[in-house]
């Protein structure tokens, strides 16, 4: 097994046959071999399949999409972008809070848990859902791009309109691969990646997170309150 939580029931009919295919049997044995090989992996057990569990398919409203977990002890739990409470912010979250705070005059958060998007039907989804300890990528290219494009278009699949922020070169080609978004009732917005290497490239004045809200107002889907609480 590749995480020890059940797979969440609305996203079954899409993905449990992914699940059972030959590559993500792969993987999860590629994946127990490390672990018995005194790997450490991020995140741990149980929580890897959690943007699903908290944003079912039928909820989602708007994607932002990740490359791999953060690869530091106790960070990544589940939700791309997104660290454990307690754990100090990331500079690319920061920079995130930072033009969330130019977009919709919204303070930058204390702490960099952001499972309170997720409920309101934002998908974190990262390309890869795990990672080493240590290892920026390595978990890149062993299989989990199988189940997350099959994510990834399960929602593109749908009739209901939503809204994918794709950030950096990674996201972009990532979302290539998914017919479906092309020319489909969603808003697809792009920009450079919120890593302090690129943020100054165009991330910062993208204005992404009014202009997903313009979007699902647009098509009587409410919109996403961005601000966090004080304690995660």
């Amino acid at each position: 097994m590749m995480d020890a939580a059940p797979l969440p029931p609305t996203w079954q009919p899409a993905l449990a046959p992914v699940l059972a295919s030959p590559a993500l049997r792969a993987l999860g044995g590629w994946l127990r071999a490390q672990e018995a090989a005194g790997v450490t992996v991020y995140p741990p057990r149980g929580t890897r399949l959690a943007a699903l569990a908290l944003t079912p398919l039928d909820h989602v409203r708007v994607v932002i999409l990740g490359q791999d977990p953060y690869p530091g002890a106790g960070q990544a739990h589940g939700l791309a972008f997104s660290v454990q409470p307690g754990v100090p912010v990331p500079r690319s979250l920061g920079n995130i809070y930072t033009e969330l705070h130019s977009d919709l005059g919204i303070p930058p958060a204390r702490h960099g848990h952001l499972a309170a998007w997720a409920q309101q039907g934002v998908l974190l989804l990262n390309t890869a859902l795990t990672v080493a300890a240590g290892q920026t990528g390595s978990h890149q290219h062993r299989g989990w791009e199988v189940l997350t494009d099959a994510v990834l278009a399960a929602v593109a699949a749908r009739a209901t309109p939503a809204v994918f922020l794709l950030w950096g070169g990674h996201a972009q080609k990532t979302a290539a691969r998914i017919p479906a978004l092309i020319g489909g009732p969603h808003c697809v917005l792009t920009a450079p990646h919120p890593s302090p290497l690129s943020a100054y490239r165009g991330f910062f004045g993208c204005r992404h997170f009014s202009r997903a809200n313009d979007f699902l107002a647009t098509q009587g889907r409410g919109t996403i309150d961005w601000r966090l609480p004080d304690q995660a």
